[in-house]
C-alpha cells in the first residue's frame, strides 16, 4: 500500500493511501513517532520501505479510522480556520446562538481549533468568553477572524503548545506555551493589564480569561 499525500484535517493527520484514506486523530496524549521502539503506550505502528510510524498513546484517546475516502466523522466537520474566508467566517458565526467560547471549539463550525488556542484568540480579541453569540457584532467577527490567522500562525511557526505530552515526529517539543497570555496562568497577573487572571469551567472545559480585558 503506497501513501500518496498526508495532511492535516482539523486535529486528523490524514494519509491519503492508494487504497483508502487512513485519519489518525492524537486525542490529548498521541504522539506520531519515526522509528522508536515500541513500548506499553504503543497503540500502532506502520511499517514503510526504510523507516516505522509509530502511535503512542498513554491516556488511550486517540482514534485511527480507516475508509474508502474520507472517513464520515472527519468529513463533517467544518472548514479550516486557516483557509476560512472573512465573509464566510462572520456568515458561520451569526447562525449559532451560544456562549462564544462554546462556539470556537465546535468542531462543525471551524475545525482545528482547541481549548488553548479558543483561551487565547479570546483574550487577543478582548472578548469574554462566555459572551453570547448573538450579541457580537459584525466589527467582532472581523477581529476574531483576523485574530486567530495571526494566533495561529505563530503557533504553527513556534512548534505548537507542549504542555504536557505534546511532541512532534521527531520527538520535539513546541515552544508557543511560553507566549501563552492566559491559559494554565490562573492566579498570575494578566500581562497586559496586571489583574489576576481567571479559570472557570464552561461547558465543561477548563477556560482562562483577564476578568479586565476581557470584561462581559
Amino acid at each position: 500500500m503506497r501513501v500518496a499525500e498526508v495532511r492535516r484535517y482539523g486535529k486528523y493527520i490524514v494519509f491519503d493511501l492508494d487504497r483508502g484514506v487512513l485519519a489518525v486523530h492524537l486525542g490529548m496524549t498521541g504522539k506520531l513517532l519515526f522509528d522508536v521502539p515500541a513500548n506499553p503506550y504503543t497503540r500502532a505502528v506502520w511499517e514503510f520501505d526504510g523507516f516505522s510510524l509509530s502511535l503512542e498513546d498513554i491516556r488511550q484517546f486517540g482514534r485511527v479510522l480507516w475508509s474508502e475516502s474520507l472517513p464520515e466523522p472527519v468529513a463533517a466537520l467544518g472548514p479550516d480556520p486557516l483557509e476560512i474566508s472573512r465573509i464566510a467566517f462572520n456568515g458561520r458565526a451569526t447562525s449559532y446562538r451560544t456562549a462564544v467560547k462554546g462556539l470556537l471549539l465546535n468542531q462543525r463550525f471551524l475545525r482545528g481549533l482547541g481549548n488553548i488556542y479558543a483561551d487565547e484568540l479570546l483574550f487577543r480579541a478582548r472578548i469574554h468568553p462566555e459572551r453570547r453569540t448573538e450579541d457580537l457584532p459584525g466589527s467582532v467577527w472581523t477581529t476574531l477572524w483576523r485574530e486567530m490567522k495571526v494566533l495561529l500562525a505563530e503557533a504553527i511557526e513556534a512548534g505548537g503548545s507542549s504542555i504536557s505530552d505534546y511532541v512532534n515526529t521527531a520527538g520535539e517539543k513546541g515552544s508557543f506555551q511560553l507566549q501563552h497570555q492566559v491559559y494554565a496562568r490562573e492566579g498570575k497577573p494578566c500581562r497586559r493589564c496586571g489583574t489576576v487572571i481567571e479559570k472557570k469551567t464552561l461547558q465543561q472545559r477548563g477556560t482562562h480569561f483577564c476578568p479586565r480585558c476581557q470584561e462581559r
